[in-house]
């Protein structure tokens, strides 16, 4: 299989309050642009569910307060596939026409980017990123997400929080905890950040709004972001 990038797009930038279609315009005209040049990159595009997950998911535990992670986890699911399928219509011809919803059993295709939404329960899409990037043989993931850096600690709740230019994986570990909650708002989800560290991964954290920055990363340019890694 010829190299592949992965890129993780949070839901929060994808789909904040409504679909922010400014932006899902400029991401996949990037993509697009890129995978028609004479080099011919290509793409795994995992989507989060933003929004929509986290009001599902919040109305479900107001009516019925026991509901099973895993429930919570389903409906969250469900917005991340939402999100990913009119990512992946907007893509087009370059996208084909196959949502990937299993990162461990790829659906052959020659489309030059692959779109995967959320897979089962007990992590976010975080984690279906890192499986798809080991299923593919990369050895880098880029998280895009609507932060800049990783914090020391959540900067919503510490002042003191200041943002790190890189990480280990046992150090973020500290930050984000070991357990997975769903909805859980992290850097990237404790489930993925073992998993992660367990091959070795390195992961670019960036801001994806900013897509002269994302344009950055995929030269090998200096960058904005935080890079966490053994």
């Amino acid at each position: 299989m010829s190299h592949i990038t992965v890129l993780s797009v949070g839901g929060s930038i994808v789909a904040p309050d409504q679909v922010d279609t400014h932006y899902v315009q400029k991401l996949t005209a990037l993509l697009r642009a890129r995978v028609t040049a004479p080099n011919s990159e290509r793409f795994a595009l995992v989507i989060g569910g933003g929004k929509a997950a986290r009001s599902y998911q919040e109305a479900m535990r107001s009516m019925r307060p026991d509901a099973p992670v895993e429930s919570l986890d389903t409906i969250g699911i469900a917005a991340t596939r939402l999100n990913a399928s009119l990512v992946m219509a907007v893509l087009g011809d370059v996208a084909g026409d196959v949502l990937v919803t299993d990162p461990t059993n790829i659906p052959q295709s020659d489309a030059p980017i692959m779109v995967a939404g959320g897979w089962k329960p007990g992590f976010s899409t975080d984690n279906v990123a890192v499986v798809l990037a080991e299923s593919v043989g990369a050895s880098t993931l880029i998280n895009l997400s609507n932060i800049k850096k990783v914090y020391t600690a959540d900067p919503s709740v510490d002042s003191a929080a200041v943002p790190l230019d890189e990480i280990t994986w046992d150090r973020l570990s500290e930050i984000v905890g070991t357990d997975w909650i769903p909805g859980k708002n992290t850097p990237f989800d404790p489930i993925a950040t073992k998993r992660a560290a367990t091959l070795g991964m390195t992961v670019i954290a960036a801001d994806g709004r900013d897509i002269e920055n994302l344009e950055a990363i995929l030269d090998g340019r200096r960058f904005e972001g935080t890079t966490i890694h053994p």
